[in-house]
């Protein structure tokens, strides 16, 4: 029986127009930061011949292993289907045995999981550990990416100041921690300061996460980009740290394919049922073909990075000398790892985004503001030397400090 509609009755339905004010973007996602990158990279295309100092990749690409394992890739028909959401089994044993040779994981009790960069990995892990308005413990500056990602995913990010050095404050951290806390986050070495964090604190860091019931996430991207002699520490190596570390890595730097978007974490075991629900539906797996490429790249192992670690330190050294000689000018955190110089520019009161518009437009070299990264009680800027052939990089250095020195 169908019912008729008087036309009374039609008056009284809410016009289209009442109901638009629905139609609206997440409250949510008004909280979080627009991404710096795309803003820096709008006034750089603005102003050609800028040198760009700015996004951290490296400059080199990969090894020719990865070419091969693309061939392998495209022999087998069955590549071209869905593949696990996990990760294909032949990556998977060979980062399980690259997390066991080092950085001293062992397998038991944790699973390894392919995800689409490492950004993808942290989301996923959020997603899967926490619960809208939790806690994140970031110590500052933090990788704005992270930030982000806390509050994308509902949850409140807790920054907590480094020491004049950029190095952990682990009474202030430990401070920060609520009923809230999931987790705390670590990043070494570090993006944005290139500071690397000394085996004794991490492992302090691991043990409060312990003894508090929180997951120590351990962000480990830059891992080969070390210098003077300092070694990377890996807290997912910790005796008893299997149930609370994640240890969260990246391809894209070390082996010079940041578009395929190829990362992968190691987890607690009783996290892969939440992980599979996340990845499932947000990717369903990371392209097989960059699987692939990634068991290419581990084959070269990372040998392949050490002379490209080696052009970046001789670039470092000198950016150093460039800074050291305008000391009148500016304070540089003595970092020790990643490819970043983070130079504090004490006394500059007109926003550390105006200087760095600033830099572009008036001397051609493009960085990142500190304030992207929670630093906004003073100027800062990250400085990037990782994405130039070293000819280039140094000319930007130049340039940069040029432009700071210049400053009234």
């Amino acid at each position: 029986m169908v019912a008729l509609v008087s036309i009374s009755d039609e008056r009284k339905r809410p016009k289209l127009m009442t109901v638009t004010h629905k139609l609206r973007a997440s409250r949510r996602m008004q909280q979080v930061q627009a991404p710096i990158i795309p803003t820096i990279e709008d006034l750089i295309r603005a102003n050609p011949g800028t040198i760009s100092l700015g996004q951290g990749v490296v400059h080199y690409g990969p090894p020719q292993t990865v070419h091969e394992a693309i061939s392998r890739f495209w022999d087998d028909p069955l590549s071209h289907l869905y593949g696990p959401v996990e990760g294909i089994d032949p990556l998977r044993e060979a980062l399980v045995e690259k997390l066991a040779l080092e950085n001293g994981i062992a397998a038991q009790g944790r699973a390894v999981v392919v995800t689409a960069g490492s950004n993808m990995g942290f989301l996923n892990v959020l997603l899967a550990i926490s619960d809208p308005g939790d806690e994140f413990i970031l110590p500052g500056p933090f990788y704005f990416n992270q930030e982000m990602a806390v509050r994308i995913a509902g949850c409140v990010p807790v920054a907590v100041p480094t020491d004049v050095d950029g190095q952990l404050d682990l009474k202030a951290l430990e401070s920060a921690i609520t009923p809230r806390t999931r987790a705390m986050v670590t990043v070494s070495p570090n993006n944005p300061t290139g500071v690397v964090y000394p085996q004794a604190d991490l492992r302090a860091v691991n043990r409060l996460c312990l003894e508090q019931g929180i997951y120590h996430i351990s962000d480990e991207a830059y891992e080969y980009f070390l210098y003077d002699g300092v070694q990377h520490f890996s807290p997912g190596a910790i005796t008893d740290s299997a149930q609370h570390t994640i240890c969260l890595y990246s391809l894209s730097k070390a082996y010079g394919f940041a578009s395929w978007r190829i990362g992968y974490a190691s987890v607690p075991e009783s996290l892969m049922g939440a992980l599979r629900k996340i990845q499932d539906t947000n990717v369903i797996c990371a392209t097989v073909i960059a699987q692939y490429a990634a068991i290419g790249a581990l084959q070269s192992g990372r040998d392949y990075c050490t002379p490209y670690v080696a052009e970046l330190a001789a670039v470092r050294a000198q950016a150093l000398d460039a800074v050291e000689s305008i000391t009148d000018k500016v304070r540089l955190l003595p970092g020790e790892g990643a490819f970043y110089l983070f130079v504090e520019v004490p006394g500059y009161d007109d926003g550390d985004l105006r200087l760095a518009t600033r830099l572009i437009k008036e001397h051609g070299v493009a960085v990142i503001p500190g304030s992207a990264f929670g630093v906004t009680d003073r100027c800062t800027l990250r400085v990037s030397f990782g994405a130039l052939q070293s000819a280039s990089a140094i000319d930007g250095i130049g340039r940069l400090m040029s432009g700071l020195n210049a400053l009234a």
